[in-house]
């Protein structure tokens, strides 16, 4: 599992290779991939948006963007953490995922938007390795 600490929240990622509903054949590899927020600051974050960049072994990259993750906007309190399980297809048999997430948190009356950072994870078909 890959981690990072930004703006006192870790972002932790991991994939998970799906061979089930990976093609090889026909240039399609699917991964699904666990991502973990731990909010280690003391004020309440809410998640608004996300940013992601695709890459694949081709160095062939491509960018999503979107409100929330998985439909949902969630606060996540000091201490506590919010886990969600989403899914990624590469044409190529290794790929790799970065981006960014735009939080909320209000202190003392002020309105904080705020970038945190998701570290680079690699998806990668197990056969690659053997």
């Amino acid at each position: 599992m890959t981690s990072l600490i930004t703006q006192h929240v870790r972002v932790s990622a991991e994939s998970f290779y799906q061979e089930r509903y990976s093609q090889p054949e026909q240039g399609q590899y699917v991964h699904a991939y666990r991502i973990r927020i731990e909010n280690c600051g003391d004020l309440p974050i809410q998640l608004l948006s996300r940013s992601w960049e695709v890459i694949d072994a081709g160095g062939g990259r491509r960018h999503v963007e979107g409100d929330g993750v998985v439909g949902q906007q969630p606060v996540i309190a000091p201490g506590e953490s919010y886990e969600y399980n989403s899914w990624v297809q590469f044409e190529t048999p290794i790929g790799a995922m970065q981006g960014s997430y735009v939080m909320f948190r209000e202190q003392d009356g002020v309105e904080q938007y705020f970038h945190v950072t998701v570290p680079r994870f690699l998806h990668i078909d197990p056969a690659v390795l053997n």
